[in-house]
């Protein structure tokens, strides 16, 4: 398990440079539970990488999506799979139990190979963005965007129709071969 500064420092690699100082941070303690590693003074929420994982996959994200993050998190813990997830956070978002964003909110995203991580200095090599852009229910007749990418990088809209529905952006990794 890094310790909380190092997994601080990797949280924030998701997040745009600017927002980096404000933003709150979630990490993992013992047990592997989720903690509050730092309180913020901004907008931004950054998640640290799961340590049971290979690899390292973190975020950052408006707060306007704590609500939908939190309800997953809770949802997994009681040991529900990805289908289930989505369909009761539809059902509550659709009954106005669980909020959404209402003008959109982004989710970033940095992975690395577990190769390209030193978990002892935080410094990671060939680490790649993937950019999410959450719009509530907005669909490819509202947004003009196709349902898979048709070209590298290209945004495309991924869950359409639903309270998941998100514009996708997977810029080409200049570090791995394509």
């Amino acid at each position: 398990m890094p310790s909380e500064e190092i997994q601080i420092k990797l949280a924030l690699l998701a997040a745009p440079e600017d927002g980096r100082n404000g933003a709150t941070v979630y990490g993992y303690g013992e047990g592997v539970e989720r903690v509050l590693l730092r309180a913020g003074t901004n907008e931004l929420i950054c998640l640290g990488d799961d340590p049971d994982e290979e690899g390292l996959n973190v975020s950052c994200y408006h707060k306007d999506l704590q609500p939908f993050m939190e309800r997953g998190w809770e949802l997994r813990k009681e040991g529900k799979n990805f289908n289930e997830i989505f369909e009761i956070r539809e059902e509550e978002v659709k009954s106005g139990k669980l909020k959404m964003p209402d003008n959109g909110a982004t989710l970033f995203v940095f992975t690395a190979d577990q190769d390209d991580i030193n978990f002892i200095t935080g410094e990671v090599t060939n680490g790649h963005f993937r950019y999410v852009v959450y719009i509530p229910y907005a669909t490819v007749e509202s947004t003009g965007l196709p349902l898979k990418p048709e070209a590298p990088g290209m945004p495309w809209i991924m869950d359409p129709g639903t309270h998941r529905a998100h514009i996708m952006i997977t810029p080409p990794n200049p570090g791995k071969e394509q």
